[in-house]
C-alpha cells in the first residue's frame, strides 16, 4: 500500500494542475447533481418492535386524521380571559391549511387567559421542508398577535423545523486557520489542509443529498458529518503537510518529499480513516434508522476527505515547495542545510518530554490512569432521556409554548400518554372502567376520552401525567401502567411514550455497538500492526478516553456544571441520542492519533530494533502534529457548542472533552508510559496468529523510488521573485 501512495503522492506532486482540476470538476459535477436530483434529509421516529410502535400503527390505522404529524398553539392574554371570538377565528384558519385533518377541542385553563388548540394532520412532519410546516401555522396566528394576545407553536413541526446555521463551522474554520499559522509560521502551508478539507468535505456532503432523494437521511445527518469531517480533514492534511516539510528539510525534491509523505503519513491518514469508517459501522447496530444514515453520511464524507487527502495534499505540496517552511527553514533548504529526522527530533521540547516519560514510566502510567478515572467516575450516574422542548433555550418558540402549558395546565399536559386500545381484543364496555383505573394511579393528574375510532376498531384514552416528560417519576409511572393496569390489546403511545423507548432501546444497544466496534478495532489493528498487545491496549485506551468525555458531559449537562453557559435553562440528563453516536465517532477519532502515533513508532522500531527508544522518537516526532491537529478538532467541535439544539450541543462539547483528553494525558502519557513499561513485548503476536491474519503491504519507512537530493538553485528557480 505505502508503495502505491508513494506512488499517487510523486506523480500528483509533478503534475499538480492537472489533480487541482480534476478536484475542481469532481467538486462542480457533484454539486450540480446535488442541486439537481438531491433531496431533503427527514427524520425517520419509527422504532420497531417497541409496544409505542405498536400502538402508533394501531392509531394510523383506525385513526386517519391524527396518523401524522401534530402541532399545538397557545394563546395567552395578559389581560384578563382570551376572547372567545379570537379562538374561533383562530381555528378556522388553521382547519384551512393543507393536510390539517383536525384539530382537538380548545383547551383553557382554569382563568381562562390562556387557550390550546392541537392540531392534526394527514402526513408526517418530515413532509414539510423548510418553513412550508411553520409558515402556515404562524400566518394563522398573526391576527391574534396583531391584537396584543401573545401566541407560541410547540408540537412536531416546530420542533423540527429549522437548518443549521453554519455558525459553528465558521467558528472551527477560523480557529483551526489561527492554530495551523501558529504551528507552520506560514499563510500557504495553514491554508492547504483547510482548502483540502473544504474539497472533501463539499463532496461529501453532496453525496449525501443525493442519497437523500433515495432514502431517509436524519436531519443530524449534515451536521454531524460537517463535524468530523472538517476535523478529520483539517488533521489528515496537517499531518501530510507536516511530513513534507520534513522531506523538504531533510534535502528531498518537492516529488521525492510528496512521495514519502504519501507513503508514510498518507499510509497513516488510510489507515486512520479506515478505523473511523470501522466504528461508524457500528451504528448500524442501534436498530434506529436515524443512526444508520447518520453513519452512512458521516462514511461518506470521510471517505471523501480520505481520497483527498492522499491525492489534493500533495499535489497542492507539489505546487507550493519550499514555501508551506518557515522563512528560516526556507533560507536553510535554499542554502543546502539540511537536517535529519533524527536532528530535527532531538531539537523539539517533545523529545525532552518522551524522555522524561520514558524515564519513570510506571509513575507516569498510574498517575494517568488515576486522572482518567475520577474524569469517568461520573458516568457512574448518567441518566439517559431524549430531550423535550423543555431543554430548549427561551428564545425558541417551543420552549416557551413549553413554558405556558406547563404554567397554565399542568408540567404532564406536555407529555401526555395515549392509551390505543383494541376493541377487537377489548370490548368496548370495559373502556370506562378502564379510564377509571388510568386516572386512579398515582402520578396520574387527569385523564380524556375514551374516544372510539371511526370503524369502531380501536379507541384511545389521554392520560397526563403529574410530571414533566423528561422526568424520571413518568417513566416510571410509564413501566407502571404498562405493568399493572393494562389488559392484552392495549398499548401505550405517544412523543414521551416513544423517547422512552428509544431511550431504554438505546441503553440496551449501547453494549452491543461496542463490542462490534471494539471487536472490529481490535481485528483491524493487529492485522496492520502485527502486534495484539498494541491493539489490545489501544482498544483500552480508547475506552478511557470515551469513558472520561461520557463522565465530564454527565457533570456539565446532568449535574448542571456548566449547563447555563451553555445556553440551557437548566440541567438536563444526558440526551439518548448522544452516548451511541459519541462512542462511535470518538473510537474512530481517538483511533486516528493512536495510528499516527503507533505508525511512527512502529517505523523507528523496524529501521533500529530499539524498543524503549523508538517510543520517544516516535512520540517526539508526532507530539507537535498531534498536539496542533487535536487543538484544531476541539476548536471545531467546541464551535457545535454553540448550535442551539442540545443534541448537537452535547455532541459537541463531548467530542471537544474526549479530543482534549485522549491528545493530552492518553497519547502524551499513557501511551508511552505504558509503551516504554513493555518494550519489546508491545511487539508480541502468537505464531498461529501470525499465519492466519492477511499481511498487508503497509510499510511506511521508504518511497518507492530513491529520493533525490534537492540543489539549491534548482529550487530558487522554482520560487517566486
Amino acid at each position: 500500500m505505502s508503495t502505491l501512495l508513494a506512488r499517487i503522492g510523486g506523480s500528483t506532486a509533478a503534475h499538480p494542475w492537472r489533480t487541482v482540476a480534476a478536484w475542481v470538476v469532481a467538486f462542480v459535477v457533484a454539486f450540480g447533481l446535488a442541486g439537481a436530483f438531491g433531496g431533503t434529509a427527514a427524520d425517520d421516529y419509527n422504532v420497531p418492535g417497541t409496544e409505542s410502535q405498536a400502538g402508533t400503527d394501531l392509531l394510523v390505522r383506525h385513526f386517519p386524521a391524527q396518523s401524522g404529524a401534530d402541532a399545538r398553539i397557545v394563546v395567552h392574554s395578559e389581560h384578563g380571559p382570551v376572547a372567545a371570538s379570537a379562538v374561533d377565528g383562530l381555528r378556522t384558519r388553521l382547519a384551512a391549511i393543507p393536510h390539517v385533518a383536525e384539530l382537538d377541542a380548545t383547551r383553557l385553563s382554569a382563568d381562562g387567559d390562556t387557550a390550546l388548540v392541537g392540531v392534526h394532520y394527514d402526513v408526517p412532519v418530515t413532509e414539510f421542508q423548510g418553513t412550508e410546516g411553520t409558515a402556515p401555522l404562524e400566518a394563522a396566528g398573526k391576527p391574534l398577535q396583531d391584537a396584543g394576545l401573545t401566541v407560541e407553536y410547540g408540537g412536531f413541526v416546530h420542533e423540527n423545523a429549522g437548518a443549521p446555521s453554519g455558525i459553528a463551522e465558521l467558528v472551527g474554520i477560523v480557529a483551526a486557520l489561527i492554530i495551523l499559522v501558529i504551528a507552520f509560521g506560514s499563510a500557504l502551508a495553514a491554508a492547504l489542509p483547510l482548502v483540502v478539507a473544504l474539497f472533501g468535505l463539499g463532496i461529501g456532503s453532496a453525496g449525501v443529498t443525493l442519497l437523500a432523494s433515495v432514502t431517509s437521511m436524519s436531519t443530524f445527518c449534515s451536521t454531524v458529518a460537517s463535524m468530523v469531517g472538517l476535523g478529520v480533514g483539517i488533521d489528515y492534511a496537517l499531518l501530510l503537510v507536516t511530513r513534507f516539510a520534513e522531506g523538504l528539510k531533510a534535502g528531498l525534491d518537492r516529488r521525492a518529499a510528496a512521495a514519502r509523505a504519501n507513503a508514510t503519513a498518507g499510509l497513516s491518514v488510510i489507515l486512520a480513516g479506515t478505523t473511523v469508517l470501522v466504528s461508524l459501522l457500528g451504528l448500524k447496530l442501534a436498530g434506529l434508522n436515524t443512526y444508520s444514515t447518520v453513519g452512512y453520511a458521516t462514511a461518506l464524507v470521510v471517505l471523501a476527505i480520505m481520497i483527498a487527502s492522499v491525492t489534493l495534499v500533495p499535489a497542492l505540496c507539489g505546487l507550493a515547495g519550499p514555501r508551506v517552511l518557515r522563512k528560516a527553514d526556507r533560507a536553510r533548504v535554499l542554502a543546502g542545510d539540511f537536517v535529519t529526522g533524527h536532528e530535527v527530533v532531538k531539537e523539539t521540547a517533545t523529545h525532552r518530554w518522551a524522555a522524561m516519560v520514558g524515564r519513570r514510566p510506571l509513575a507516569w502510567a498510574l498517575g494517568a490512569l488515576v486522572v482518567l478515572l475520577a474524569l469517568a467516575a461520573p458516568v457512574l450516574d448518567m441518566r439517559t432521556f431524549p430531550q423535550d422542548a423543555g431543554t430548549e433555550p427561551t428564545s425558541n418558540t417551543v420552549r416557551r409554548a413549553y413554558d405556558l402549558t406547563a404554567a397554565e395546565f399542568g408540567v404532564g399536559a406536555n407529555g401526555p400518554m395515549v392509551v390505543a386500545v383494541d376493541t377487537t381484543r377489548v370490548s368496548p364496555a370495559q373502556l370506562p372502567g378502564l379510564t377509571a383505573a388510568l386516572g386512579a394511579v398515582p402520578g396520574v393528574a387527569s385523564t380524556y376520552g375514551p374516544v372510539t375510532s371511526p370503524d369502531g376498531a380501536a379507541a384511545l384514552i389521554v392520560v397526563e401525567p403529574t410530571t414533566s416528560p423528561d422526568d424520571v417519576r413518568t417513566t416510571a409511572l410509564l413501566t407502571r401502567i404498562r405493568a399493572d393496569v393494562l389488559p392484552d390489546g392495549t398499548y401505550v403511545t405517544g412523543t414521551m411514550p416513544v423517547l422512552a423507548d428509544i431511550s431504554a432501546q438505546l441503553s440496551t444497544r449501547l453494549w452491543l455497538v461496542v463490542a462490534f466496534i471494539v471487536a472490529l478495532s481490535l481485528l483491524f489493528l493487529t492485522t496492520v500492526f502485527r502486534s495484539v498487545v498494541v491493539a489490545v491496549k489501544a482498544a483500552l485506551m480508547n475506552l478511557l478516553s470515551v469513558a472520561a468525555a461520557y463522565g465530564l458531559m454527565v457533570a456539565v449537562f446532568q449535574w448542571g456544571w456548566g449547563a447555563e453557559l451553555l445556553g440551557l435553562p437548566h440541567a438536563v440528563p444526558v440526551s439518548s441520542w448522544v452516548p451511541i453516536m459519541m462512542f462511535a465517532i470518538l473510537f474512530g477519532l481517538s483511533m486516528d492519533y493512536e495510528v499516527f502515533l503507533l505508525s511512527r513508532i512502529r517505523e523507528d522500531y523496524l529501521a533500529t530494533g530499539d524498543a524503549h527508544g523508538s517510543v520517544i522518537r516516535g512520540l517526539a516526532s508526532t507530539g507537535r502534529v498531534i498536539t496542533s491537529a487535536a487543538a484544531i478538532m476541539v476548536c471545531v467541535f467546541l464551535g457545535f457548542a454553540l448550535d442551539p439544539g442540545v443534541v448537537i450541543k452535547m455532541i459537541g462539547v463531548g467530542l471537544a472533552s474526549a479530543i482534549l483528553i485522549d491528545a493530552t494525558i492518553v497519547r502524551m502519557i499513557l501511551v508511552p508510559s505504558t509503551m516504554a513499561l513493555l518494550g519489546r513485548a508491545n511487539w508480541w503476536l502468537p505464531g498461529w496468529l501470525d499465519r492466519v491474519l492477511p499481511h498487508l503491504d503497509v510499510e511506511g519507512a521508504a518511497p518507492a523510488e530513491p529520493a533525490p537530493v534537492v540543489r539549491a538553485e534548482e529550487e530558487k528557480e522554482l520560487l517566486p521573485a
